[in-house]
Order: structure tokens, then sequence, then C-alpha cells
């Protein structure tokens, strides 16, 4: 559940399928792929001599994780700060500027040293909100913004909303940006009645020259297990997702997975491989993200940088 129009019911949707869940379950542990800890505790060690790390500058933060300390104790301030000292090089932004301007914004975030390097921001009400969102990207010295969420069982929602998207990509790459759609699980579960979902529609529709997308790999995982087709390698089944797409995968969120209740977990406590995945394909950006975080928030960012920092794939 990224920030965007309806987190909650993106999260809900997947949650009330546990049924499915459990019983692929049993699969899962008998080909090795439920491991739990052990086994990602293993992949992020650095004793794999011979394999690289995710470089730190290309690591992130999702800044919906550590929303509730955002909004209350110890505030927006205190927690940038906090990320930084964590050794965060940047993070992606959601949930507004709170009380600031974009200016504003980018002079206390230079100022602590982070990067505000992406946006989750949903598609422009109009020309002028376009307008506004580009140059507020720029002022904050952007390299992506992208679109967090979108939901319907209609197709043709689908192909309007790629159209939208195609519109705005064109813009933000006359300004200097890449723009970028962020998937949940529906994309690959809503069946339209023709044996097509949201996901067929979308990497039909996006324009690839414009278009990019920000793998969500916990959702992905989690789409692949309730739409039946990734149960036996859920890890199989996001890379495939992955190399088949026109559009070229250039951020990743990672976020880890329960092996017992399919919720998210803080990165390396749950059963997705993650150095298989980037293995398979590296991106430029690598962003921590648990909407439900397993301690506080600032823990559960300082527990997805340092495993970031830990893996050899």
């Amino acid at each position: 559940m990224c920030y965007g129009h309806d987190g909650h019911a993106a999260l809900q949707q997947s949650l009330d399928r546990r049924g499915l869940l459990r019983g692929s379950l049993a699969a899962l542990a008998g080909i090795g792929l439920a491991t739990g800890l052990g086994a990602t505790a293993a992949q992020a060690g650095g004793h794999h001599h011979g394999r690289r790390p995710v470089p730190k500058e290309m690591i992130s933060l999702q800044l919906w994780t550590v929303r509730d300390a955002l909004n209350g104790s110890p505030g927006y301030d205190a927690t940038l700060a906090h990320l930084a000292r964590i050794g965060y090089p940047r993070v992606e932004l959601a949930l507004g500027y709170f009380g600031r301007t974009a200016r504003e914004l980018r002079r206390f975030l230079d100022g602590i040293g982070i990067k505000a390097s992406s946006s989750h921001d949903g598609i422009a009400a109009d020309a002028a909100a376009l307008d506004q969102k580009i140059a507020n990207a720029r002022t904050l010295g952007q390299r992506f913004m992208v679109v967090p969420y979108l939901n319907s069982d209609r197709e043709d929602d689908w192909k309007r909303w790629a159209q939208q998207m195609n519109v705005e990509a064109a813009a933000a790459r006359r300004a200097g940006l890449r723009y970028g759609y962020h998937n949940h699980a529906h994309e690959f579960t809503i069946d339209f009645g023709n044996g097509r979902r949201p996901w067929d529609v979308l990497t039909e529709e996006l324009d690839p020259r414009l278009v990019h997308l920000e793998i969500d790999i916990y959702w992905a995982v989690t789409g692949g297990i309730n739409s039946g087709d990734g149960v036996a390698d859920p890890e199989g089944f996001t890379l495939d997702v992955i190399r088949s797409a026109p559009q070229r995968v250039l951020q990743y969120h990672v976020k880890d997975r329960d092996p017992a209740t399919g919720d998210m977990a803080d990165l390396g406590t749950g059963m997705i491989d993650f150095a298989r995945i980037f293995r398979g394909h590296q991106v430029l950006e690598y962003i921590v993200e648990n909407d439900t975080p397993d301690v506080t928030p600032q823990r559960t960012a300082e527990v997805g940088y340092r495993y970031l920092r830990r893996l050899r794939f």
C-alpha cells in the first residue's frame, strides 16, 4: 500500500485472499522458497565473493513508511534528519511538503544532506496542475515522478489512464524528468472478463519511450501468488513481469513478505529472494518500504537500509 488514492483498499484486497495464500505456502515450502529469515539472512551476508552490493547512492526510502513519525512524534524535520544519520542519501516523497513550498523543502533537504530523487503523485486534474507538479519536481531536483495507484475493474478506465499518463510523461520528459507507474497486486488479478488484466492494458498502452515502471516487488510477488500464476515461483513470476514489459523498469520498491501471513515485513525477515531478482534486473533506484513497520517506522527504515547495504547479488 504505497501512498496513492486508496492504498488501504489495495492492502485489504490482498489480505482478503489469505485463504488462497495459505494453500500456496505448502507448495512454496516444498520447493525451498518459503524459508524465512534464515535464507534471507544468508542472502544478505557479505561472504558471497565476487557478488556486487547495491550502490549506496542508489538506496532510497519511500516516506510512506515513516508517515506516523512524520505526522506525529518526532515530526517531519526530526524524522528526515534521522534518515540522514542512518545513511540514506535520498528519499521518495509522499504526503506533501508538510507546510513548506517546494523551494523551502529543497533548502531543508539540502541542509541535512538528503536528495528528493522521486515522488508519488497522482494523475493531474488539469494542465495547470500538471505544470505545477512538474515545476515542483524540478525545484526539488527530482529525477523521477511516479503515479502510485490506480484501480478499476473497467478496462476502458485503464486505457484512459494510460493515455493521460502518456501525455503527462511527454511533458515531464520535456522538463528533463522520468515519468513512471507503480504497481500493486490488483493489476495482475483483476479479470475484465475476457482473460485480460490491467497489467496487459498498461503494458500495451503506456508509451515505452516515455513511461517507465517502478516495480513494487512485494506487490508483484503477491499478485503472482493471488492470481495463481506465480504460486510455484514468485520471484520467477516477478522477473517475467519485468522482462516481458516493453517499458523499462528503472526503480524498485524493496518490500519483504511474511511467509506465514502474506503481510508486509521488514527487509530480511521475509520470504523474498531479493538477490535473485536484483541479479536478474538492475535498476537506478532501490527504494526501501514497509507500509506496516514491524516495530517502529524509524527502526524499519534502519533495518531496510542495513539490509540493502549488506546484500550481495
